[in-house]
């Protein structure tokens, strides 16, 4: 039990979440009072100085028996914090109480957004980990990408060049919290195990004196990569820069040379010095001209400004913008590329165009910290991108995932002609839990996309198939018919790391019974709502007792009529800790007429969840924290809690290989 003191007008001792509060009078030293004292009097001066030798040889007694007794309570000073309502996104009204009561806002904070946009703070007033420095490692993910340690955000400039994956990302050097952003870079023969190399850009310019922000890579016409990013200046305002390889014979692109011309781009006339940022991989038009799109608002419109150059080093922008959107606030991290139609997986070059091509224009929302995209056209003579459906525009339609998943970027690799995508995970513990575990945040499993052909409507992701090298040992089951509020242990030995792939034939093709008319969304109740077709699926990093678990699942429910599935993700039970982010997400997955069966694909790794859903339509990815759930203490189960028996076609359970990764030497 923690010891803390505050200051309090009662003398009454407080218990508040576990520790002990000792109330300290008014006007007690530290407590922000003045105390006068009448020079006058030498007997209340005498006082004075007797009660702080007191107090001094007190402190002394107690610094001795803290710094030498190992089983002593440690008396840890408090901060002022402030409970604050928050309103949290896509989380059932039970769970947001209940996270409520966690949510504080202090002096420092877990993530400095771009802006001055607000972010939702996950932070704990606990004064030591529920995690032994054992368990700790335990929550390391095995095959997710992060660095050593310290903090890491948004993947930047992925790109192949001879031979070699290039990812580099958001990182402090320095802690586990942001700040001092530079580019992290670290290379890969096969996206899956990499090397660490020393930061490719630090902020080291008055142009970037704030942070090496956020930005894209391109080939020029003679393949030399160069990168565009984002500076915040010494007085914060955005600007665009330029940076080369030093040398080009290196296939590792070790050091990198910021142009002597920096900046190239100011923030135009009418856009806020600090809402400039994030410029986009630059496409080669027919017309023989470069350009790209760097995101912005006007007001609460989201804009994407478009910039064209013939040299890549003077930059003109255009009239008119790429597009548009209102009520959306601020776009980060745009990304523009082009996707085949003719039903091929295949990726494209980032500057194809023409007959069955499409285009995606994603932008992560600064406001709500979400990805969304649109498919639609774009129009070479103007310049102008138009959605598919207007009702689908960003911030108001598809997105890339449904879970924790931002400031996604893609990359067309040319080796296997495919377009993969990349995807910032954040922690969902508190600020505290990432200084104790020395490193925050990883990155998605890098996905494969492309377009649906089947609905026309949306880009299906797949993890890059090299992650089916990882796949070890296997458990297989068939026809497997699961009552109604069934559960049925999966025998795995740890499930901790696993690849599962599950089909389950759709219950809404055998069951003629009506649905009932129902709004339900994931929430409330997560799992543990019953109805009649869900929810049934998966209990992944289980504890043996269930009283850790993480439930990803379907539930089939009838709207105006139809009948609409969704797919789901309740972390709301996945960890006996406090102070975590125990959302449940979710969305509609689409589900064909002519489809008799519902999938998923289920990626364990550790502290992660990643779920793709109806052969990678929809996506969702969860943090979690299990307490109990560790290694092999982690279990799987299929479960059905609706009215109605479901049957498991099939279930094939792989463990999942550790990778190492560590720091290139030469």
């Amino acid at each position: 039990m923690a010891v803390q003191f505050i200051t309090s007008p009662t003398s009454e001792a407080v218990i508040s979440n576990g520790s002990y509060y000792v109330p300290l009078p008014e006007s007690s030293p530290g407590s922000g009072s003045l105390v006068n004292q009448d020079t006058s009097t030498s007997i209340r001066r005498f006082y004075g100085h007797a009660i702080v030798g007191c107090m001094l040889c007190i402190a002394a007694i107690l610094a001795f028996v803290f710094f030498t007794s190992p089983c002593v309570v440690k008396l840890i000073p408090m901060q002022t914090v402030f409970l604050t309502p928050v309103t949290l996104p896509h989380i059932s009204s039970g769970v947001r109480e209940e996270m409520a009561d966690s949510i504080v806002n202090t002096s420092s904070i877990f993530y400095m957004p771009k802006s001055k946009e607000p972010t939702i703070l996950y932070k704990g007033g606990r004064a030591y980990p529920p995690w032994s420095l054992s368990n700790q490692r335990s929550l390391r993910t095995a095959f997710h990408f992060q660095p050593q340690k310290n903090w890491m955000n948004d993947p930047n400039g992925p790109l192949h060049h001879r031979g070699w994956y290039h990812l580099f990302y958001q990182y402090n050097p320095n802690a586990a919290v942001w700040g001092r952003i530079s580019w992290g870079h670290a290379v890969s023969r096969d996206l899956i195990h990499w090397l660490y190399l020393d930061e490719a850009m630090v902020p080291d310019q008055w142009y970037d004196y704030n942070g090496v922000w956020t930005g894209s890579a391109t080939f020029l016409r003679d393949g030399t990569p160069i990168i565009v990013y984002t500076g915040s200046a010494n007085d914060s305002t955005q600007v665009q820069n330029l940076a080369l390889p030093e040398d080009l014979s290196d296939p590792l692109l070790r050091r990198w040379v910021k142009f002597s011309g920096n900046p190239i781009l100011f923030p135009p006339s009418g856009i806020a010095k600090t809402d400039f940022r994030d410029p986009s991989t630059a496409w080669l038009g027919t017309d023989g001209l470069w350009r790209l799109v760097i995101g912005s608002k006007i007001g609460k419109t989201g804009i994407a400004i478009v910039y064209q150059s013939s040299d890549f080093k003077n930059w003109k922008k255009q009239d008119h913008f790429l597009h548009q959107v209102q009520g959306t606030g601020m776009l980060e991290c745009i990304d523009f590329f082009p996707i085949p139609t003719f039903g091929s997986s295949k990726g494209l070059d980032t500057s194809a165009n023409g007959v069955d091509v499409k285009h995606v224009l994603k932008a992560s929302m600064d406001s709500t910290k979400v990805d969304y995209y649109v498919i639609g056209t774009y129009n070479e003579e103007n310049h102008t991108f138009t959605p598919d459906h207007t009702a689908l525009d960003l911030g108001y339609g598809l997105r890339y995932d449904y879970g924790k998943y931002y400031a996604s970027k893609t990359f067309f690799d040319p080796v296997l002609q495919r377009r993969i995508l990349w995807g910032w995970v954040n922690e969902s513990d508190s600020e505290q839990d990432d200084i104790w575990k020395g490193w925050a945040s990883v990155q998605a499993v890098p996905r494969q996309i492309w377009f649906d052909n089947r609905t026309k409507a949306n880009l299906i992701q797949w993890p890059v198939e090299e992650f089916l090298d990882l796949r070890s040992e296997s458990v297989k089951e068939k026809d497997v018919l699961l009552e109604e509020g069934s559960i049925r242990k999966v025998d795995v030995l740890g499930g901790a790391q696993l690849d599962i792939e599950i089909t389950i034939q759709n219950p809404r093709v055998i069951n003629s019974v009506a649905l009932e008319e129902e709004d339900y969304h994931c929430s409330p109740g997560g799992a543990a709502h019953r109805g009649v077709l869900g929810p049934f699926g998966l209990l992944v990093l289980s504890a043996d007792d269930m009283t850790e678990q993480t439930a990803v699942y379907f539930y089939q429910i009838s709207t105006n009529g139809t009948v609409s599935t969704r797919i789901c993700s309740d972390q709301s039970r996945s960890s006996l800790a406090p102070h975590l982010d125990k959302s449940v997400y979710g969305s509609v997955v689409p589900v064909l007429e002519d489809e008799d069966e519902l999938s998923m694909r289920v990626m364990v790794d550790r502290s992660i969840v990643e779920t793709y859903a109806q052969g990678g339509r929809t996506c969702i990815t969860s943090r979690v924290y299990p307490t109990k759930a560790l290694d092999n203490e982690a279990h799987l189960f299929l479960f059905n809690n609706g009215t109605l028996p479901v049957k498991v076609k099939s279930l094939e359970v792989w463990q999942m290989n550790r990778v190492p990764m560590r720091p290139f030497f030469s």
